[in-house]
């Protein structure tokens, strides 16, 4: 029988500086910034929770 695999949450931005906390209000986990990189494929995964955030193609604004 095959491992299973975590499924994590994919969360679509459209900037490139995004914030994650877990979404768990109390059960979350500390607020932390982090970066969509283009030399990463517009993405990146909370080092906590495993959340990606990935940037919708053409949409990066400046904030």
């Amino acid at each position: 029988m095959a491992p299973r695999q975590e499924v994590f949450e994919t969360i679509e931005v459209t900037r490139r500086d995004v914030v994650c906390d877990g979404g768990g209000g109390p059960l979350g986990h500390p607020r932390i910034y982090l970066h969509l990189d283009a030399d990463k494929g517009d993405k990146v995964t909370c080092p906590y929770c495993s959340r990606v955030f990935v940037l919708l193609s053409g949409k990066a604004r400046v904030a």
